[in-house]
């Protein structure tokens, strides 16, 4: 592909080697320029991960990934999917799948209720960023981005009444970019967009296939680089629960202990955590309640999902319980914590590939008719840069959101379990991260359940 009157030009860019100033009087031009380099030496992307990761990473012996090998292969895994459904192109608005194809961020949790970001992926053409107003530089530490715009920011915030009006001059662009290197292919994807950019976007003959299912397809298996990445993010989100555990003390708020994760997710390059999930005592039964200003006593179980996303973008979803403090658990904890530690490991010992989805659900160990109605969503789902595809719910909730498909190695996917009597005290959440092997399964989260929690501790 001839990509060569595309874009900007470039050349090799140093991490924090910034560029000699034109002078004060030098033309536009060569301040632009200059401006762009010197941002894009001080990228974020550039500068790397510092001295703690680093070294944490190092001591794990957690090589760095090659991360033009991560997106040479996620383009190309993009492309797969628009071959395998006939389609031209591919117009992303997620912030995670615009991540997924550029490796660029930006604003990104402001950017998933503001939409200014998108980018245009074609199946035989070139891959063209939309940004933020003076954000250029932003997608300058790869070659992967051919060209860099300015996006038609027609959400309503900046927009107001004239939001139609823009989501028809951003629908005419992004028409064009189909004409014009689609191949003469009207078929597209679209992942996310308002209903008014849809109308418009046919209105010029294009024909919308669900992007979503394009690009979870596409994330679903990950690159042995990918993995790379990943484990690094998991060592990192290790590295913070420990110092949640060391920290964690009776009198202490769960905003107290909560902080801490996000503390240390971001001292290591981390970028952001999905929900607020951490709860103590008798708010650890019904799951789903989120960290409080409530005081943590002596005795509870304090139990928290993850859902973080750390270095590289990457996830990492586990999930743990443990007891406050220095005394010994009751038996009706030690059960609790059993039972879920027992479910994890069982359901863990399924995974390989070929397994069916239904099989997942249908012969994975379930919990006793007192604990199921305060199941969790799901049993197993995949896991990348979120929460992905697959999603494997109980028997239970087969029928009315099942869905049937395979286990493919390089798929990462998370084992869940939350045990909690219905009408009880307190409950227990735990969650595993595992990569789906050629021949089984490895376990990528290692921190240690708490054994005092187990049956047989003394």
């Amino acid at each position: 592909m001839n990509t060569e009157h595309f874009g900007r030009h470039r050349r090799k860019i140093m991490p924090a080697v910034l560029p000699v100033h034109p002078g004060e009087q030098a033309r536009p031009e060569a301040l632009a320029a200059y401006s762009l380099e010197k941002a894009s030496a001080l990228n974020r992307h550039m500068l790397g991960y510092g001295e703690l990761a680093e070294g944490e990473w190092a001591a794990l012996g957690l090589t760095a990934p090659d991360l033009e090998a991560v997106r040479a292969y996620r383009l190309e895994r993009i492309r797969a999917q628009l071959g395998r459904f006939d389609l031209g192109a591919a117009i992303l608005c997620d912030p995670l799948n615009v991540r997924y194809a550029t490796d660029a961020t930006n604003m990104q949790i402001w950017s998933t209720h503001n939409a200014v970001r998108y980018t245009f992926v074609a199946l035989d053409g070139p891959v063209v960023a939309f940004d933020f107003h003076n954000c250029e530089h932003l997608s300058a530490h790869n070659g992967l981005v051919d060209e860099v715009r300015h996006g038609v920011p027609w959400f309503y915030f900046e927009a107001g009444p004239r939001s139609q009006e823009l989501a028809i001059k951003w629908a005419a662009e992004l028409a064009d970019l189909v004409r014009t290197h689609g191949g003469g292919n009207n078929r597209i994807a679209l992942d996310k967009a308002r209903r008014e950019g849809v109308a418009a976007l046919e209105a010029h003959g294009l024909v919308i296939h669900d992007g979503e299912e394009v690009m979870e397809l596409a994330r679903a298996i990950k690159c042995p680089d990918e993995i790379k990445a990943m484990r690094r993010s998991i060592a990192a989100c290790e590295a913070a629960m420990r110092e949640m555990e060391d920290a964690l003390t009776p009198g202490m708020t769960e905003w107290d202990l909560w902080s801490l994760l996000h503390a240390g997710n971001i001292r290591r390059g981390g970028e952001w955590i999905e929900t607020h999930l951490l709860s103590s005592g008798p708010r650890t039964n019904p799951w789903f309640q989120e960290a409080s200003s409530r005081v943590i006593q002596a005795g509870e179980l304090v139990a928290f999902d993850t859902d973080l996303v750390g270095p590289y973008g990457m996830c990492c979803d586990i999930s743990r319980t443990w007891l406050c403090g220095d005394g010994l658990p009751t038996n009706e904890q030690r059960s609790l914590y059993q039972m879920a530690v027992d479910q994890i490991e069982a359901n863990i010992s399924m995974l390989k590939p070929g397994r069916t989805f239904f099989e997942l659900s249908h012969e994975g160990t379930s919990l006793p008719e007192d604990y199921l109605a305060n199941r969790y969503s799901v049993l197993f789902h995949g896991v990348g840069l979120c929460d992905e595809y697959p999603a494997v719910p109980y028997p239970a909730d087969w029928e009315s959101g099942g869905y049937d498909g395979l286990l493919e190695p390089g798929m990462v996917v998370c084992v869940e379990s939350y045990v909690g009597r219905h009408g009880g005290h307190e409950g227990v959440k735990l969650e595993e991260q595992l990569l789906i092997t050629d021949t089984g399964f490895e376990r990528l989260s290692s921190y240690p359940f708490d054994e005092r929690l187990l049956w047989g501790a003394v």
